[in-house]
């Protein structure tokens, strides 16, 4: 059914109802919207707190990419887009302060208005709003962008459509979106969803992968590409919403230029070279050990550590649940007790980067040691007979002697594989019925840390009898396979922020056991994620949705799905000298919306 037909039929529902129209006395328009009090920025504000008013525009920013693209559409599952196609040309109804947990301001809307349960959300649009060919942008784009990405997008925008009941154009520049679910943060969702114009996918279908140059309305439009070498963003001079105060001290280079590279060590060495501008170093050791080069030692190239206050989210090596081989949970604890952290660590990184400890550890949101008390435990004790060990008891990853033998970790492995009905046989870990324990790693070419964690790995399951295979893939087999749950373990990493939302269900809710493209690669179907997920959206206070969401954590790591590597609570980006940031950094610091965001260039 079209939103047209869908619109009158819910409307009148509602109206029959007296929903509708019983919310509308108590709600205004207001300039931003908060997850949970009010927006920190008043309506006059000058410029989000992280953000230079006064820096000045000019230059360009090289980054360099391993791997390629084949299409500039990003907002399906087919072909491979680049990141700042994104990031750099769409624009949202509002934008995000990540100096706040969630907490949005007017961007394409000048205002935004719920009902006081949020059963509703209202937009108006600026009237200045336009896309980069001139056109302006309007409610029937609007409209058209929530349902296409709702139905034909890529499966992360699905689950936000299914709850919207109805929409409807309420004058010129407005919009109301009514739901049919209890859902606190949906008009956020509804806030961030990318714009599109209607009129360029008029004449073909929306979910076919393409290389035409999108027109949207954001600061940047696409200036020159090669697919697989290089894709060039230009500031757009006549970018309508470049003195917006959100804006201010924004969007400041001339040019964000990708340059795309066979695999990740070719990338540093064009960073050395000069050929790429900024690179952001993921290892500890490499960041004290690999950076005396010509161009650091002169000047040219400057070290910064960016700190931030966001959870760890998860790194590591995911164990597929839909493989029979990891449907045990003994057979994935044993895989983790196998994997001999402190000696990778200290191998690889001189025992300098912490673990990961839980999904959302380094932050308030994360499990606390021990048994769950409290309000954690009520949430938790309806599904008690379903919850993984540990859960509510406790868990924790286990520790090793920091020798490479890792004896007693691995005699621990050695049970619980013979508790899951594996045994060694003739050197080779099998079943009752002789078959040997068989599975494999997949990982993507150019990933050399991970490689050299898995050759680590590798020679430690060789003690329990297991010779796992290692597969290397280039990008785009690793997207299709992954995308597919076409593997038994993999690299898996997931950003996870300071207000987990409805995000929550791609990444580890119920639907994505069968379903295609979503985030949830170990495949959970467990009731009482789905229930914690539930109820962080419909908490009213604080409260409750911390508890929630560390009731989720506990589901998570008990679960045992993800051998977890460490983090850092800093960001190392190693940059040019001529590439400037503000003093004053975000709450969730080099994150999404910093650089190249609020950088700028300065001459020597």
């Amino acid at each position: 059914m079209s939103w047209t037909g869908r619109t009158r039929r819910v409307l009148a529902a509602a109206a029959a109802a007296g929903l509708v129209l019983a919310s509308a006395a108590t709600a205004e328009p207001r300039h931003g919207i908060a997850m949970y009090g009010a927006p920190a920025l008043p309506p006059d504000f000058v410029s989000l707190p992280y953000a230079n008013p006064d820096a000045p525009k000019g230059g360009r920013i090289v980054f360099g990419e391993a791997g390629g693209f084949d299409s500039l559409n990003p907002w399906i599952v087919k072909g491979r887009a680049p990141w700042g196609v994104r990031a750099h040309m769409y624009e949202t109804l509002m934008g995000r302060s990540w100096d706040e947990p969630f907490t949005l301001y007017g961007l394409l809307a000048e205002s935004v208005e719920t009902g006081p349960n949020r059963e509703w959300v209202a937009f108006t649009l600026r009237a200045e709003a336009a896309f980069s060919d001139g056109t302006p942008v309007t409610v029937e784009d609007v409209m058209w962008s929530f349902e296409t990405l709702g139905t034909a997008g890529h499966p992360r925008y699905h689950a936000a459509w299914s709850k919207i009941a109805g929409m409807e154009q309420t004058g010129p520049r407005t919009l109301r979106i009514t739901f049919n679910s209890i859902d606190r943060e949906l008009p956020l969702i509804l806030g961030l969803r990318p714009i599109l114009k209607k009129a360029q996918w008029a004449d073909r279908p929306f979910d076919e992968s393409s290389l035409e140059v999108p027109i949207a309305s954001g600061p940047y439009v696409v200036a020159d590409f090669e697919p697989g070498r290089f894709l060039s963003l230009k500031r757009d001079p006549q970018y309508w919403g470049r003195d917006l105060p959100f804006n201010r001290g924004r969007h400041n280079l001339d040019e964000i230029r990708y340059e795309y590279f066979g695999d990740g060590s070719v990338v540093f060495e064009a960073f050395k070279a000069g050929a790429v501008t900024s690179y952001r170093e993921w290892n500890a050791a490499k960041w004290e050990s690999a950076y005396d080069f010509p161009a650091i030692a002169d000047g040219r190239i400057v070290k910064s550590e960016i700190p931030h206050q966001r959870p760890t989210g998860i790194s590591g090596f995911v164990m597929n649940t839909r493989r029979d081989v990891f449907a045990d949970w003994r057979v994935r604890a044993a895989m983790i007790h196998a994997f001999n952290f402190e000696f990778i660590n200290q191998t690889l990184n001189g025992g300098t980067q912490p673990r990961i400890q839980s999904y959302f550890d380094n932050s308030v949101l994360g499990m606390r040691p021990g048994p769950a008390e409290g309000r954690v435990r009520a949430l938790l004790a309806p599904y008690a007979d379903t919850l993984p060990p540990g859960a509510l008891d406790g868990y924790s990853l286990p520790v090793s002697d920091g020798t490479e033998r890792n004896r007693g970790n691995l005699r621990k492995a050695v049970r619980l594989l013979a508790e899951a009905g594996w045994t060694v046989q003739d050197g080779v870990l099998k079943d009752a019925d002789g078959a040997p324990f068989r599975f494999e790693i997949l990982l993507k070419v150019g990933a050399q840390e991970n490689q050299s964690i898995i050759d680590i790995y590798t020679r430690a399951l060789a003690r329990l009898g297991i010779d796992p295979q290692v597969s290397t893939v280039d990008d785009a087999q690793y997207t299709e396979r992954t995308n597919t749950y076409d593997f038994d373990m993999a690299y898996y990493r997931r950003g996870l922020s300071l207000s987990p939302g409805n995000e929550q269900r791609l990444y580890w809710g119920s639907e994505g056991v069968e379903k295609p493209g979503t985030r949830n690669w170990m495949g959970i179907g467990s009731p009482a994620a789905d229930a914690m997920i539930d109820r962080l959206l419909s908490s009213e206070s604080r409260e409750d949705f911390v508890a929630a969401v560390r009731a989720l954590d506990r589901i998570l790591m008990s679960g045992r799905y993800v051998i977890p590597i460490w983090y850092s609570n800093i960001s190392r980006l190693a940059h040019s000298a001529r590439l400037k940031y503000p003093d004053t950094l975000p709450m969730y610091g080099d994150w999404i919306g910093f650089q190249p965001d609020v950088w700028w260039y300065e001459e020597e």
